[in-house]
């Protein structure tokens, strides 16, 4: 995912797919360039990806974090980046591929089950929305690209089950874009704060931990179908988590979550 700054989306590189556009891909085993894709990647991490791994892989969301990510802070941003962290071999392959292709295929991150359509998102100051937007954008050493099968952006996310990962995307990119100014008062984003902001993003099971045996539910309002899908909906407890971050730090309003008075 990544924020799109310019005055026209054509400028952007890889060609724009608007609704109805088509493109021919499909990748398979036996193909030239088969897994040539999952090695020495920036790969990003996010929030829904992690929920997905970690169910996949049996791992609590701490397990995950550290033994598979690297948590970065890029410069001019107000919040850390999560990134797949590669093997120690000499191709930096994904940690996650085996000879017989992705162990994680059915739960792989979003990036992954786009390829080759990179999201970008648009943000519309005029009416303070964003909006996906997507490119067609294989590597050149990708064969895929090649051959017959024809796509739209819709019908290629909908064959990868790629419609949730995509909406969860936007939900996110809401809330990063409200990270563009420094919320943190001089302490940085590993200050304590920005710890109890990562928790509520990205580590589900510290985060549920802190809701249900903290005095959290005593000084926030959370409606109450929302306490009961959260202790074992991690989609509904994300969801809560990001609400929660936008007011703890921004004071942004949420249908979700109020403070008490």
């Amino acid at each position: 995912m990544k924020y799109i700054e310019t005055n026209s989306l054509t400028d952007v590189p890889g060609r724009l797919l608007e609704d109805g556009d088509r493109f021919s891909f499909r990748c398979y085993p036996g193909i030239s360039c088969f897994n040539r894709c999952c090695r020495n990647l920036n790969l990003f991490l996010y929030p829904y990806d992690l929920i997905r791994l970690r169910n996949s892989l049996g791992l609590s969301s701490g397990a995950l974090i550290d033994g598979y990510t690297d948590v970065v802070y890029r410069e001019g941003s107000y919040f850390p980046s999560v990134l797949l962290r590669m093997a120690e071999n000499e191709e930096k392959t994904c940690p996650f591929l085996s000879e017989g292709g992705c162990r994680v295929y059915s739960d792989r991150p979003q990036t992954c089950r786009a390829f080759p359509v990179e999201h970008g998102i648009y943000y519309l100051s005029a009416t303070g929305q964003s909006r996906l937007v997507h490119y067609f954008r294989p590597p050149a050493f990708c064969q895929g690209q090649f051959e017959e099968t024809a796509w739209t952006k819709d019908s290629w996310a909908a064959d990868q089950e790629a419609v949730f990962y995509n909406q969860m995307t936007l939900e996110w990119a809401d809330l990063m874009r409200l990270f563009h100014k420094d919320p943190w008062g001089g302490e940085g984003p590993s200050g304590q704060k920005g710890k109890m902001a990562f928790m509520a993003t990205y580590n589900i099971d510290a985060f549920r931990d802190f809701v249900l045996n903290s005095s959290f539910l005593k000084r926030y309002k959370v409606k109450s179908d929302v306490r009961l899908k959260i202790k074992s909906d991690d989609v509904a407890l994300l969801r809560l988590g990001m609400a929660w971050v936008g007011l703890f730090l921004f004071g942004a309003p949420s249908k979700w979550i109020k403070s008490v008075r």
